[in-house]
């Protein structure tokens, strides 16, 4: 499994809590998605399982091929479940969940080391699984390591999050993004890390799964839209019908982008007129980053997204609006 360059310090911080024997049973490996977060943890759970442990799992060691094989007994790995129509996945953790994987590790150990829980995503467990694994991590058994994963850690409620111990997964340098994205394939590396914030892991899923093109069709939506050559209602149905919520976070992203480009006296992504006040951008920047969270939940989209687009355009200078 194999780690990502940058987060290395942060393994190197694992490694020598482990030499010192103070593992703590809780923790919560935090950040943006994209960053490396998972494959450290999987990779951090074979190395606690490992009989032939150094730097790394051994990957040859029965344990080692157990969890490769995805049947080791002492390792459980916690995610959204499939409803019970057996088709779509539940939108949240649920206490079930919790209480058999409480169960479970209440139990020994049947290779006599440590019992591995993984958690992810911790954030979207609900009200009442957050509070049944409260128990578990106040009274953890001998040799439990439960690795929680967030996206989004401050969802997480504070009493759990002040029972784990956190690695903060923050963004590489520029150098160190670029070059594991050519190591990857991509083509136009620097334009999908520039489209992904920096992100790497978002960016290579932009370029491999027509996310640029997508933002390239957003970016030239915003521009119509500013030059009254197209009109809300018909953009906010067609972003409605596919890609709503990547759509929003394109848009606030490109303007954040312009905005941060007129205070600087320069030329921004959109190439739209200067307005009198650019903090009317990030204004709408910060809105459109609250119709992307309101469009996880059962709302009309195609009204919430109307709404949003109706006040990209009434930013337009009123030379434009003519």
């Amino acid at each position: 499994m194999s780690l990502a360059d940058w987060n290395r310090p942060l393994w190197n911080n694992v490694l020598e809590r482990r030499r010192r024997g103070a593992m703590p049973h809780a923790l919560l490996l935090a950040g943006p998605a994209g960053l490396g977060k998972r494959a450290f943890g999987a990779a951090l759970a074979a190395l606690l399982l490992c009989e032939n442990p150094g730097d790394v799992a051994c990957g040859s060691c029965r344990s080692c091929l157990l969890v490769a094989a995805g049947s080791h007994p002492d390792r459980v790995e916690l995610n959204l479940e499939l409803r019970d129509d057996g088709k779509t996945l539940r939108t949240e953790i649920v206490v079930e969940q919790i209480r058999v994987l409480s169960q479970r590790l209440s139990m020994t150990a049947q290779f006599g080391g440590h019992q591995v829980a993984l958690i992810d995503p911790a954030d979207l467990m609900n009200t009442a699984a957050a509070n049944a694994l409260l128990k578990t991590l106040e009274e953890p058994g001998a040799g439990t390591v439960m690795i929680l994963i967030s996206d989004q850690f401050a969802r997480l409620p504070a009493t759990i999050r002040s029972r784990c111990q956190r690695l903060d997964f923050g963004l590489p340098n520029a150098a160190e993004a670029m070059a594991w994205l050519k190591r990857q394939g991509v083509d136009g590396a620097a334009q999908a890390l520039e489209a992904a914030a920096g992100n790497p892991g978002l960016a290579l899923e932009l370029a491999r799964g027509g996310g640029l093109a997508l933002r390239t069709e957003v970016a030239s939506d915003l521009a119509n839209l500013w030059a009254r050559k197209a009109g809300p209602a018909e953009v906010a149905n067609r972003w409605a019908k596919s890609e709503a919520e990547r759509r929003c976070w394109f848009a606030a992203q490109l303007a954040e982008a312009e905005a941060a480009a007129q205070a600087r006296a320069a030329r921004g992504p959109l190439a739209l007129t200067a307005i009198s006040d650019f903090n009317k951008l990030a204004q709408w920047f910060r809105e459109a980053g609250r119709v992307r969270e309101q469009l996880r939940t059962p709302v009309r989209s195609e009204l919430l997204l109307l709404e949003l687009l109706l006040a990209w355009r009434a930013l337009a200078p009123a030379a434009r609006r003519a």
